[in-house]
């Protein structure tokens, strides 16, 4: 069983496996594909999914098993999360990492695990399949209600 309020007594390192996967609020952001300018470093949102994503719950179709069905998934550990810039801002890795709380509509506040989707930070049925997308450069959004990497500049 988990301990309430045990983001803010850990560090990221320090969570059981249990308590680590409880921190993914289920927006899906991490599930779509991006675009980075190799001499800015500029990260562009795409509205194109993993094609193991499930655009209604913005869960993984698969995911014991998405790294052998998906060769470029990365699996996040706690040791990786500095290093992506890309993650959203209201990330719950990132926020932890940079020493700050969850946001009030995440699943572990607000204790409803629909609260993301209400709050309109996932990509609930805003999003195509890469099986369908074509060229990635033809699906570069810009979303207001979604969080920024900070590579972006918008920050």
């Amino acid at each position: 069983m988990i301990k309430t309020d045990f983001w803010r007594e850990k560090t990221l390192s320090g969570m059981t496996p249990e308590e680590w996967e409880a921190l993914c609020d289920g927006c899906g952001l991490c599930c779509l594909h991006k675009l980075e300018d190799i001499n800015s470093g500029a990260i562009a949102s795409t509205n194109v999914a993993c094609r193991l994503l499930d655009p209604a719950s913005c869960r993984c179709r698969n995911y014991p098993g998405r790294k052998k069905l998906v060769a470029d998934c990365i699996i996040l550990t706690p040791d990786m999360v500095a290093e992506f810039h890309w993650l959203p801002k209201t990330c719950a890795y990132r926020l932890i990492y940079e020493g700050k709380d969850l946001e009030p509509w995440h699943p572990l506040i607000s204790g409803c695990r629909d609260s993301v989707h209400a709050a309109g930070i996932t990509v609930r049925n805003r999003v195509i399949s890469e099986q369908d997308a074509g060229c990635l450069e033809d699906h570069i959004v810009t979303w207001d209600n979604f969080p920024a990497s900070q590579k972006d500049g918008t920050e």
